[in-house]
């Protein structure tokens, strides 16, 4: 029993947001009242506890999720604090897939932007109970009732205000609580003491309004409210704040608060709203898995009598301990010391340390349970989306999707010890970032970095630099253009080697097939054993899939197309698995030849907030760009420009953007589609590429 009301005082929450909106800020706040730090971190001055790397103290940016927890009244939270920033999706992707509840914080200024947007459609797709939490109410132009609007409107959630602020902007002094009909006040600086007092009549009014509305969505989900309420009885504080946990555990609504986290206002009553709202472990359904073996489906409970089981989501280098790896324990228990069986890659680790983690401070503990959020030291193989569980009862969780990188970057060593030394640090920083990756571009003897932005690849570059000591040459970021084929094609190939002895035969018949953007590559095989046994497929399907790895137009990666492999022969002696990946590589070349192929490069959606008197310069540029206008939103003083424009076009965009408006206006973008290259900028790429005249 004790195990259980353990796990019912546990909460693991993420912040996410759009950059700026005030993540580090809330979570700094809430660590300072619950006693977990004693002074008040500031991100400005670079002095938070959460952003500890150099580079987000210096940027005032948060680049990677850090974790840590703190106690409120009985309960622990488990925080994840993810970055804003679109080059670190990854982040926060990653974050939630092993998290029970988020809440989403929104700048009362700008409501709903774009970022916030992306975060908040990643929780959907995890089915992430969430509560919002309207931000900087004291800032000019702040409108609580405008931002709810924008959640409801832009986001499709389902907002219930449970408490509406007092006063905005300068007069901002705290909030109504509408549930317990009560104003909470602050008076002192740093908002450790607020005052409980009766409403204004005015206050009221205004109150009873949002009760009402509150008790009349509650009543679609619940039938004892619904009664009570058409029956004219009171209802209770303790009925109506039940059935809000249950709507919101279930996704039906999306509580809102509102404060200033950085005037030291509201913190405490989002805590309250995180324990009261937001789902323990034992509220979660089981966690599905397969058998790594035999396929068949799995689930594991959120119990400590269950067998372990667990989810890789982070890999951190550090610099006192070597690799940590942060997982998230769905079922059973953890001791310090003990073997683990990492299914997907078929290895048994061992665990040589449990960190419970405070940002980048360690705390060692003897044993982790179901619930709990924390790093291991020891696996060596383990990396992010991998599962962790019992040697004797196996199970294969559901991996973590990432995008792929749209910016590369060459770089080159300066001497022969940093060419040893760069394999190294780029191999353990790849291990970190699943969106990062790394090649060798064959003609020129460049290694070449991809990710997802140019901030994204200069945290990196500044990283091998500094952390890792590399003396390198960097070139320029360029775009990660991408080919893709338009019209059906089929191919023929026969591999045949006579060497004396024993020879070498491989025989396949393809066809490839344009497929929707976005789609990926996909290998189908619809080829008889009779023609190629079945023990020959996967050599053929690595072979073709390799032979995608640069396309024939300009050496790019192909993507979007279906690969059918539809025939061939084998030859009983000679057949083997060298041979058949060579002539399914060869046949996809020859494939391509004959499926008219185009070169694609990504779109990013962008949006501008401008004053209105530079709005005419800033939509002429975009034009010029090759981006397009697709929306104009006012935005109090500033217009709110909405378009695409490509990547390509977008270098160096922020330094041109501040020179058009005297540094008033920003902007923000997020990865749309790929989408074919207009013909003249085709070939200019592919002469470049080649290094012919442009």
């Amino acid at each position: 029993m004790a195990a259980k009301k353990s796990l019912d005082a546990i909460r693991n929450i993420g912040i996410m947001a759009h950059i700026d909106a005030g993540k580090t800020t809330t979570t700094e706040r809430m660590l300072f009242y619950s006693g977990r730090v004693h002074k008040l971190g500031e991100v400005d001055k670079g002095t938070a506890t959460m952003d500890w790397m150099s580079q987000e103290q210096e940027r005032g940016i948060t680049i990677t999720s850090a974790a840590t927890a703190c106690n409120w009244r009985d309960f622990i939270i488990n925080i994840i604090d993810t970055p804003g920033h679109v080059d670190f999706t990854v982040e926060v992707e990653r974050s939630l897939r092993v998290l029970d509840g988020a809440v989403g914080i929104f700048c009362a200024v700008a409501g709903v932007q774009p970022q916030s947007e992306a975060v908040w459609r990643q929780a959907d797709r995890y089915k992430v109970p969430r509560i919002a939490y309207i931000n900087k109410m004291d800032r000019i132009g702040a409108d609580f009732f405008q931002a709810v609007k924008m959640i409801r409107e832009k986001l499709g959630a389902n907002t219930i205000p449970v408490q509406i602020p007092i006063g905005v902007e300068d007069s901002f002094q705290g909030v109504i609580d509408i549930i317990a009909k009560k104003a909470y006040v602050y008076d002192d600086e740093r908002g450790e003491h607020y005052q409980s007092r009766d409403l204004t009549d005015e206050e009221a009014v205004e109150a009873q309004k949002h009760y009402s509305f509150m008790l009349e969505k509650l009543a679609e989900y619940d039938d004892e409210i619904l009664e009570k309420y058409l029956e004219g009885y009171e209802i209770s504080v303790e009925e109506i704040n039940r059935s809000l946990r249950i709507a919101t555990i279930s996704n039906k609504v999306v509580p809102v608060l509102c404060g200033s986290s950085f005037k030291n206002k509201g913190v405490q009553m989002l805590l309250e709203a995180i324990v009261g709202y937001l789902p323990s472990p034992l509220d979660m359904p089981p966690v599905k898995g397969m058998h790594p073996m035999t396929g068949e489906m799995l689930e594991r409970y959120p119990d400590l009598e269950e067998p372990f089981s667990a989810l890789a989501f982070k890999v951190a280098v550090d610099p006192y301990v070597g690799k940590l790896t942060y997982f998230r324990i769905y079922s059973g228990k953890l001791k310090n010391g003990a073997y683990v069986m990492n299914p997907g890659k078929d290895k048994r680790e061992r665990i040589t340390k449990i960190l419970r983690m405070h940002a980048n401070h360690r705390e060692e503990i003897e044993e982790a349970n179901a619930g709990d959020i924390v790093a291991g030291v020891g696996l060596r193989d383990t990396v992010t989306g991998d599962t962790l569980c019992a040697e004797k009862s196996e199970i294969l969780l559901e991996s973590i999707n990432f995008p792929e990188p749209v910016i590369d970057v060459a770089i080159e060593p300066k001497t022969k010890a940093d060419q040893d030394k760069i394999g190294e640090s780029l191999k353990r920083l790849a291990e970190e970032d699943p969106t990062f990756r790394t090649k060798m571009d064959e003609e020129s003897g460049q290694t070449i970095i991809s990710g997802m932005g140019e901030l994204h690849l200069e945290i990196i570059i500044d990283r091998l630099l500094r952390e890792f000591k590399v003396n390198a040459n960097v070139g320029k970021p360029q775009v990660s253009y991408k080919e893709t084929i338009k019209k059906r094609s089929r191919a023929e190939y026969k591999f045949e080697k006579q060497t004396g002895g024993r020879g070498q035969f491989g025989h396949v018949v393809l066809e490839l097939l344009p497929a929707e953007e976005g789609q990926g590559k996909r290998f189908i095989n619809r080829s008889n054993p009779e023609q190629i046994p079945k023990e020959f497929v996967p050599a053929v399907e690595k072979g073709a899939l390799e032979a995608l790895q640069a396309g024939i137009l300009a050496g790019y990666p192909v993507d979007d197309l279906e690969i059918i492999l539809i025939g061939g022969s084998f030859h009983e002696v000679d057949s083997s698995e060298p041979a058949y990946k060579i002539a399914a590589a060869m046949a996809v070349k020859e494939a391509l030849k004959n499926a008219q192929t185009a070169l694609m490069e990504p779109i990013m959606d962008i949006e501008i907030l401008s004053p209105e008197e530079y709005v005419g310069d800033v939509i002429s540029d975009l034009n010029a760009r090759r981006g397009r206008v697709l929306g104009l939103d006012e935005n109090r003083e500033s217009k709110l420009v909405k378009g695409s424009v490509p990547l390509a076009e977008t270098f160096g965009y922020a330094t041109s953007l501040r020179s058009l408006t005297q540094g008033r206006a920003s902007f923000s973008m997020l990865l749309k589609n790929y989408a074919e290259l207009p013909e003249s900028k085709s070939k200019e790429i592919i002469a470049r590429r080649y290094g012919l005249p442009v």
